[in-house]
């Protein structure tokens, strides 16, 4: 007796039929695909993840280099993590020596600056970056640069006193370079109350050197002070900058002695600004207990 088969048989199938089939069985393969692709790249953002929290922990211990590899391993597995490139920026930061100009040393500090100047290329006015920039510039002794930097923060945050202050610091530390190659050359040692004995041509040697950036200086560092009354190293600069400003009176001994009494004045109120901040920060109320819940 024939075997009779009880399995149905289509019927045939027409072209657009075998077409839609074809269709229908790529969807499957290309979802696996896509899913594929979706867990590959969220493994590597929590490998990223775990890497710079490996980083961090680095950091902490002041094993720098290891942390620089940990959050360079976090770059590669995640390039648009900007945390990871800003804690790699800093923890080079962290290693610049300042007024150290070895090679090693500035190929340091070029890796963090380029590193902070990446975060920038994403947010222009991160005032984190742009103050990192500027203190590893001034490190490194390119003052311009870091005053350019610093304009910067002030450009984003007007009220910024510590980007003030430093423009002030940074006048005032090339007037002061400035002021005692000029004196020795002459011959004369720093006095700091305006160096009455110098002759014309010192003077006025001084007086082009160091014109603007005593002014710009003050400047600064006044508006510094207006913003945070009681920055005592503000108030202290300006009295090392009027004592710049003292050598510039050329033949005008009254202005000189004003300058220095001015200066003075400063000294005084730098004072008065310390005691107040030590006041206020142990008359600060020590931080509350938080009770467990129960």
């Amino acid at each position: 007796m024939p075997i009779v088969s009880t399995t149905a048989v289509p019927p045939a199938a027409t072209l657009g039929d075998l077409k839609h089939m074809k269709w229908n069985a790529r969807i499957p393969v290309l979802a696996v695909a896509a899913f594929a692709l979706l867990s590959s790249s969220g493994c590597k953002k929590l490998e990223a993840r775990d890497q710079l929290n490996k980083g961090v922990q680095a950091y902490k211990s002041a094993q720098y280099e290891e942390a620089i590899d940990h959050f360079q391993n976090s770059i590669d597995l995640d390039p648009n993590y900007p945390m990871a490139r800003l804690y790699l920026a800093t923890a080079y930061a962290q290693q610049v020596v300042p007024n150290v100009d070895t090679p090693d040393n500035l190929q340091v500090a070029q890796s963090a600056i380029q590193n902070f100047q990446a975060v920038l290329q994403n947010d222009p006015n991160d005032t984190t970056s742009l103050k990192q920039i500027a203190a590893i510039n001034f490190n490194i002794k390119n003052f311009d640069v870091a005053k350019q930097y610093q304009q910067k923060v002030i450009a984003v945050d007007p009220k910024d006193a510590e980007a003030n202050y430093t423009i002030g610091v940074i006048d005032w530390t090339q007037a002061y370079q400035n002021a005692v190659k000029t004196l020795a050359d002459a011959g004369i040692k720093d006095d700091g109350e305006g160096n009455a004995k110098k002759d014309k041509a010192t003077c006025a040697k001084l007086q082009t050197a160091n014109g603007a950036l005593v002014n710009e200086g003050l400047q600064y560092l006044l508006q510094a002070v207006n913003i945070r009354p009681n920055y005592e190293d503000a108030m202290s600069y300006i009295n090392l900058m009027y004592r710049r400003k003292a050598d510039l009176e050329c033949g005008d001994d009254a202005a000189r002695k004003a300058d220095v009494a001015s200066a003075q004045d400063w000294v005084t109120r730098a004072m008065g600004a310390r005691k107040a901040n030590e006041e206020k920060l142990n008359n600060a109320a020590p931080a509350g207990v938080e009770m467990p819940s129960q």
